[in-house]
C-alpha cells in the first residue's frame, strides 16, 4: 500500500508520474506498431504539462472537445489540434477560429449539411484553413450519421468552402461489459464504408479517425489512420471494471480521509464514510458499474453512495476496516469529470509531491 503524502490535505487529487509516463509510452508504442497515428483526446485532462508528454512519445496532435480547449492547448505551442464535436459555427465562434487557423492545424467536425454549410457561411474567407471530418455513427447512436449519407455532408462542405479530409467516430458503446471487441469491430466496418463512400464521390480521404480508450488497442490497422484514446494517461474504476487496465495502471487517485467507521450489523453494512464526495470524485454511474468507484488498495470495497462530501464505501467481511482518520486512495468512475472539478492536482513520484499542475483547460465548455 502506498501512503498519501503527509502535506497533501484531503480530499486532492494524485496523480502517480511514474505510471502516467508508462501508459503514455505502452499506448504510442502499441500505436506505432499498428502503423496508426495517435491523436490523445485532451479532455480527460486538461493539462498542458501531459499534452507536453503525449506529444513527445509520438503522439501526432490533439482531440479537444471544445473551441476554449483548442484555445488552451494552441497557446502551450501544440501544432495540430482536432475539435472532434459537430460544431454549429456562428460569428463569434467562426472568428475564434479564424484566430486558431493562424497558429495551427485546425480540424473540426460535422454531421449534417445544414451545420456544413453554416461553418462555412460564418467563416467567410477563412473556410479553406478549416478541415473538416464527417461524423459517422458507428453504432453508439449519439451524433453522427450514417456510413450512406456522408457524400451528402461532405459535398455540402465543400460546397461551404471547407476542406473536407475524412471521416471520424467515437464508438462510445465500448464503454460496456463485453463490447469493446464489438464495439472497434463496427467502427471500422463503418469507417471503411464512409470512407469508400467519399473516395468514389471523388473525395480525397486523408483520415479516418477513431478509437475510445477501451478500444483502441483493438483497431485493426487498415482503413483507419489514427485512433484517439483519452482515459489510459489515468485510468478509472470504469476500465477496471471493463478489463481494459489494471490496478498497476492507475494513475490518478483522489485522496481521502476516514471520517465516520462503522462495523456494521445484520440490518447495516460494515462501512466507511469518506470525505471525498460528488464535487471531487464526480457522479457518474452507468447502469453496469458495481458503485461510485473503488478503492485501490481495497479492491473488493466499493462505494455505494455519495453525497456532496461524502462518499459511503461499503467493505467486505474479511478486508481491514480503514481506522477514523487514515488515509486512502479513491479511483473514481469517470476520471475525465473528476479532473474537470479542480483547478490543480498534486504530482507525485515515489511517494513524494513534487510539485502540482494546473488544469488548464478546466471549464472551457464553448
Amino acid at each position: 500500500m502506498t501512503a498519501v503524502p503527509p502535506e497533501i490535505d484531503t480530499p486532492d487529487i494524485l496523480v502517480d508520474r511514474d505510471i502516467l509516463e508508462r501508459n503514455i509510452a505502452r499506448m504510442a508504442e502499441a500505436v506505432a506498431a499498428k502503423g496508426l497515428a495517435l491523436r490523445p483526446h485532451a479532455k480527460t485532462h486538461k493539462i498542458p504539462e501531459i499534452a507536453d508528454l503525449q506529444l513527445a512519445a509520438g503522439a501526432g496532435g490533439l482531440t479537444v472537445a471544445t473551441i476554449g480547449e483548442a484555445e488552451v492547448f494552441a497557446e502551450r505551442g501544440v501544432a495540430d489540434l482536432f475539435i472532434a464535436y459537430p460544431l454549429w459555427v456562428g460569428p463569434r465562434e467562426a472568428e475564434r477560429l479564424r484566430r486558431l487557423s493562424g497558429t495551427a492545424r485546425i480540424a473540426v467536425g460535422t454531421d449534417s449539411a445544414e451545420g456544413a454549410l453554416q461553418m462555412g457561411a460564418s467563416l467567410g474567407d477563412a473556410a479553406a484553413g478549416i478541415e473538416v471530418l464527417v461524423e459517422i455513427d458507428s453504432g453508439h447512436h449519439r451524433s453522427g450519421v450514417a456510413p450512406g449519407q456522408a457524400v451528402g455532408v461532405a459535398r455540402a462542405a465543400a460546397e461551404a468552402g471547407l476542406s473536407v479530409a475524412g471521416v471520424f467516430t467515437f464508438p462510445g458503446h465500448s464503454y460496456a461489459p463485453g463490447m469493446p471487441a464489438e464495439a472497434a469491430a463496427q467502427e471500422q466496418r463503418a469507417l471503411a464504408e464512409a470512407a469508400e463512400r467519399l473516395a468514389q464521390a471523388g473525395f480525397e480521404v486523408t483520415r479516418v479517425s477513431g478509437g475510445s480508450t477501451p478500444s483502441a488497442l483493438l483497431t485493426e490497422p487498415g482503413d483507419t489512420t489514427e485512433v484517439r484514446p483519452g482515459v489510459y494517461v489515468f485510468g478509472d474504476a470504469q476500465q477496471l471494471e471493463l478489463g481494459r487496465c489494471a490496478p498497476e495502471e492507475i494513475a490518478l487517485t483522489v485522496a481521502a480521509t476516514v471520517v465516520s467507521r462503522h462495523e456494521g450489523s445484520e440490518e447495516i453494512p460494515r462501512r466507511i464514510v469518506l470525505d471525498a464526495g460528488s464535487k471531487v470524485l464526480g457522479g457518474d454511474r452507468p447502469a453496469w458499474t458495481t458503485g461510485f468507484g473503488r478503492l485501490l488498495d481495497l479492491p473488493d470495497a466499493r462505494i455505494t453512495a455519495l453525497s456532496e462530501h461524502h462518499a459511503t464505501v461499503v467493505v467486505p467481511d474479511g478486508d481491514p476496516l480503514p481506522a477514523l482518520g487514515e488515509r486512502v486512495r479513491v479511483v473514481p468512475n469517470h476520471v475525465c469529470v473528476a479532473v474537470n472539478l479542480v483547478d490543480d492536482v498534486a504530482v507525485v513520484r515515489g511517494g513524494e509531491v513534487v510539485g502540482r499542475w494546473k488544469v488548464a483547460a478546466r471549464g472551457r465548455n464553448r
